[in-house]
């Protein structure tokens, strides 16, 4: 278990920042969308702001999981 430690530090900070991504672009068209700035319904918007918002927060669970992971492995390993 221990060889797979760089995968997974490295697997959940890329989870991360991918999570923060979808997060920014997610408020950047949602509200572009409630403030009218395109063709779509401006109760999309928000469904838009939704959607992207649980994507992040679920990315980020995923991250958070891999980072417990990494810290259980290293004090099984200490012991």
């Amino acid at each position: 278990m221990r060889e797979h430690l760089g995968f997974l530090k490295t697997s959940s900070l890329v989870v991360k920042i991918s999570g923060w991504i979808f997060l920014v672009f997610g408020l950047i068209g949602g509200i572009s969308v409630l403030m009218g700035l395109s063709t779509y319904p401006r109760w999309m918007g928000a469904v838009i702001l939704a959607v992207y918002v649980f994507a992040f927060f679920f990315l980020y669970l995923i991250a958070k999981i891999a980072d417990l992971l990494v810290k259980i492995i290293n004090e099984i390993k200490k012991e």
